[in-house]
């Protein structure tokens, strides 16, 4: 299986990803850019140092500067980007995937993201040939810079805490200990009670997947032990974070992305929001009724922000627990979305869970996974089957039935995963038992359980 996927570069380390792999990745980035000077971060698996240093030396060979930020988040890369005005900027991440693992995530200038459809299969097609971009006569130069307090300052611009607050938040041993003990520091507010605070590439505690619900249950307990307000949990490379409420829920993204719009439009009426098409309808509904105006993109970081990018959209978000924010160069970031959500609930006469219940009045199933041999073979059965609903084809197929405001509505989404061997559903209706009599009709016409 190739390396090159559709967001970044990722595989296991050493057999599928070496240092010399690394080099020849550096040349042909620098070659498809063209231009530096290059941000070049990573994060604190074993193999980053020596996968970063060959990839830098890469980059090197061809003549363009790199700036060395060591160890950096994601979100911090992305910051170092546009703060210093590279031509564009990598981090060595596999971000939640486990410890054998390494890779890239590559951007250009402003941290706008290199995908398989605008630049990684030319940069694949370049690092695999028999002959790579030779080296150049002149190396570029290196130096090392720190950007931490600055990012710090750049993030502490959405500090807006009305009062005290208790939070409770899991590192997962992940970038998130790197960066956000900073931002503690300067906030006296937050009474924090933190997990796996201890930077380990190994992943000790669990992996650092905020999506599946097995690595939110130490977090879980310790709202329950400390009695926070609000729980946060970060992934590997602290670019995502999921939320647990003050009664042990963990919080769909979808949800907090309407709770955060909704703050947004209040400040810029009109404006519009871009979000993933799994989303709830609660959350185009939300809105809309906020004054604003919702814009529905495909599933992929990729997207939503050029999306963004072109209706100049102040916030975007996505299921995964990406968040996006126009004042941040577009780009997702964990620490921002948490401070968005700390300002409403210190801000609010109700509990997080109160603030989130309005926003919840729906079904869903969550995603459903299938693995299927032939994908566009089970989505052709799926869009024959209910041939007389609404259906689009923005990303994979999704199917609806009935509007939002009347009784006994429901839609599925059925899309190929972009990184692994997947069918993905989505599926909610108003009522609980349309929502599981749908799913249910749905498993029987793929005609395979789901995972």
């Amino acid at each position: 299986m190739s390396v090159f996927k559709a967001y970044d570069i990722r595989g296991t380390w050493p057999d599928q990803i070496d240092s010399d792999l690394a080099r020849r990745i550096g040349r042909a980035y620098a070659t498809f850019l063209g231009r530096g000077p290059i941000v070049v971060g990573r994060d604190m698996r074993a193999s980053a140092p020596e996968i970063q240093g060959a990839f830098i030396d890469g980059v090197r060979d061809r003549g363009l500067d790199v700036i060395d930020a060591g160890l950096c988040s994601t979100p911090e890369l992305y910051f170092a980007i546009g703060h210093l005005g590279a031509a564009g900027g990598v981090n060595v991440t596999a971000s939640h995937n486990p410890a054998e693992y390494i890779g890239f995530k590559l951007c250009r200038e402003e941290a706008r993201p290199i995908s398989a459809d605008d630049g990684i299969r030319d940069i694949e097609a370049l690092a695999t040939a028999a002959e790579p971009p030779a080296a150049q006569a002149e190396r570029g130069g290196l130096e090392q810079v720190d950007v931490l307090a600055s990012y710090h300052d750049h993030v502490l611009r959405w500090a807006d805490l009305s009062r005290p607050v208790r939070l409770a938040s899991d590192a997962a041993n992940g970038m998130a200990a790197h960066t956000f003990p900073g931002l503690l520091a300067r906030l006296p507010r937050i009474e924090h009670h933190g997990l796996y605070y201890e930077l380990d590439g190994s992943f000790p505690n669990h992996e650092a997947n905020p999506l599946k619900k097995a690595n939110l249950k130490d977090l879980i307990a310790l709202v329950g032990e400390t009695g926070a307000e609000v729980g946060a949990a970060f992934d590997g490379d602290a670019d995502r974070c999921c939320f647990v409420d003050d009664r042990g829920r963990a919080v769909g993204n979808d949800i907090v992305t309407a709770l955060v719009a909704r703050d947004v439009l209040a400040g810029e009426p009109g404006a519009a929001i871009v979000y993933d098409l799994r989303s709830s309808w609660i959350l185009p509904e939300t809105i809309l009724a906020a004054g604003g105006r919702p814009v529905r993109e495909r599933v992929g970081h990729s997207f939503l922000k050029a999306r963004m990018r072109e209706y100049g959209a102040p916030f975007g978000g996505e299921l995964s627990g990406h968040y996006y924010f126009r004042d941040n160069w577009f780009a997702d970031n964990s620490e921002i979305i948490l401070l968005s959500v700390l300002k409403l609930v210190t801000a609010a006469d109700r509990p997080f869970s109160a603030l989130l219940d309005e926003l919840m009045p729906y079904h869903s199933t969550g995603e459903v996974n299938f693995r299927v041999e032939d994908k566009q073979a089970a989505i052709d059965r799926l869009r024959a089957h209910f041939a007389d609903g609404r259906q689009d084809d923005l990303d994979g197929i999704t199917i609806a039935f009935g509007e939002p405001g009347s009784s006994g509505w429901w839609w599925v989404n059925l899309r190929p995963s972009n990184t692994e061997p997947l069918l993905r559903m989505n599926l909610e209706s108003d009522r609980r038992e349309i929502m599981e009599q749908r799913a249910a009709e749905v498993i029987e016409v793929l005609g395979v359980e789901p995972e």
